[in-house]
């Protein structure tokens, strides 16, 4: 393609040539045929007894000098006084003098005796202004031709380099393209661009692929806009979630974040080629529905453990009693298990009479034993009274305080005196209710700085879950409009809030 269009340049180049070297003769021959015309031994020698005599020497000299191929003074009857040719004079000149005659000046293409010229015909006139001679001036084409021709070379040579250098740089930038490309022409580019964006928008996975800066997404495919809730258009690391932000552009490994509509398993790579760090891949897989399955499976496996400690404690109470009664200490061994019963039955008469979720219940008196066994004293307030959990659904009762409570046994550990005290209530004016939970401990507490970025990090490894709970907290309260805050003076506490 590049030899054809140099090779229709050079034409257009020698065609030019051409052009220009026409244009340039007619102003030559018109030129030539006026200063003769206006010399006055032109004049002079029209008027002598022999003009051919007088002129012919002059007008040849004058043809050698400027290149022309014939100059012709003749007479107003078109008789020639001089020409290239001496055979010629005498004769008649062959071609248009009208308009000369007339007192124009013009040129003009005409096959005379010398062949095809372009000449220049001009009047000469006397003092008086009259017309008594005529001069024409001529270049052929041939001579033309000769002159194009001499500055061939100079186009064949500057196309040819035109040439050279275009294949070059075509080489050098095929070279490049298939380096870049991997060795791959169009078609098998155009083939993997069609199977590549059929798998990436079809995979139920979220796919980001970040380019070397790790800022600016290169690919998204629609699965991931749907889980993170993007719009359609670029996207930027900034434009991701508060935690998505903080990865950087390391390789992270099932990290959970998240999100407030969502909980997200991340993994992130760094991809590479030949050494070098081409960007960044983050995938994301849906795990809220998991996470909620996983979350009543925690809860039930919480009440298996709370019934197994019962029963193995119940067990040791029952020992004691048989003991006591082989002993033959009857009366002391109904006093001490009427006791104990009196204890566990009262904290659960209290809680189911305060509290209508049964859910809400189990949970409670699940915590109560775990707490036990950690050695923490779990109390529930004697202000604790719950008829509905409205707006939250039971299931979401359950995670808020679950996550609320384990949070607090975290943090208090394995202190000395160690305590949690919890407070559920709905709190019914005549304008307005109230749903209020409260969570305190013994513990040091964090400050609302440390609580915010806790509830905002929103990420969890597979051995640390500190933080996923406070998080899923946060995206329960977010979600129905909640207030959550935390507080250290005069203790420890996390508050909820849901107004109606």
């Amino acid at each position: 393609m590049l030899a054809v269009v140099i090779a229709a340049g050079a034409v257009l180049a020698v065609l030019q040539t051409r052009r220009a070297q026409d244009d340039a003769t007619r102003a030559e021959v018109t030129d030539t045929a006026v200063a003769v015309a206006q010399a006055p031994s032109t004049l002079a020698g029209v008027r002598g007894p022999d003009p051919t005599a007088v002129l012919q020497p002059v007008t040849e000299a004058l043809r050698r000098a400027t290149g022309m191929d014939f100059i012709v003074v003749m007479a107003p009857d078109r008789t020639r006084y001089t020409h290239t040719d001496p055979a010629q004079i005498g004769k008649p000149f062959s071609g248009n003098i009208d308009r000369a005659l007339a007192g124009q000046t013009f040129t003009e293409t005409f096959t005379g005796t010398l062949g095809p010229s372009i000449r220049a015909v001009t009047p000469v006139r006397d003092a008086d202004g009259r017309i008594v001679a005529l001069v024409s001036a001529g270049v052929t084409r041939t001579h033309i031709g000769e002159q194009v021709r001499e500055q061939l070379p100079i186009i064949l040579v500057a196309a040819l380099g035109g040439l050279l250098l275009a294949t070059g740089s075509s080489l050098l930038l095929r070279r490049r393209l298939l380096r870049q490309t991997h060795g791959l022409g169009p078609g098998e580019l155009r083939a993997m661009y069609e199977h590549h964006d059929a798998v990436l928008h079809s995979i139920h996975e979220g796919l980001l692929v970040f380019d070397r800066s790790g800022e600016v997404a290169e690919v998204v495919n629609d699965r991931a806009r749907t889980l993170l809730d993007l719009p359609a258009g670029p996207v930027r690391r900034a434009d991701l979630p508060v935690s998505l932000q903080r990865l950087g552009a390391g390789v992270v490994r099932d990290e959970m974040h998240v999100t407030p509509d969502r909980v997200l398993v991340v993994n992130q790579d760094v991809v590479e080629h030949g050494g070098r760090r081409i960007g960044t891949v983050l995938t994301l897989r849906d795990h809220t529905e998991l996470r909620d399955v996983l979350g009543e499976l925690d809860s039930v496996r919480g009440f298996a453990e709370s019934l197994r400690a019962q029963a193995h404690e119940a067990a040791n109470r029952l020992h004691a009693v048989v003991t006591m009664v082989e002993l033959g200490r009857a009366e002391e061994a109904v006093n001490f298990a009427t006791a104990e019963l009196e204890l566990s039955q009262s904290l659960i008469d209290r809680l189911t009479g305060s509290v209508a979720e049964p859910a809400v219940v189990a949970l409670l008196l699940g915590k109560v034993e775990r707490a036990a066994e950690c050695g923490v004293e779990l109390t529930v307030t004697g202000d604790t009274q719950l008829d509905s959990a409205d707006p939250l659904t039971p299931h979401e009762m359950v995670t808020l305080l679950g996550n609320l409570i384990d949070n607090a046994l975290d943090e208090v550990g394995h202190d000395e005196d160690a305590w949690v005290e919890v407070t559920v209530r709905r709190d019914d004016t005549a304008s307005s209710s109230e749903l209020f939970v409260r969570v305190a401990d013994s513990g040091p507490g964090m400050s609302e700085e440390l609580f915010t970025r806790a509830t905002e990090r929103g990420y969890s490894t597979k051995t640390d879950h500190y933080g996923l709970g406070l998080a899923l907290v946060r995206r329960l309260v977010a979600r129905h409009g909640g207030e959550l805050r935390a507080r250290r003076e005069p203790e420890s506490a996390v508050t909820v809030r849901f107004s109606q």
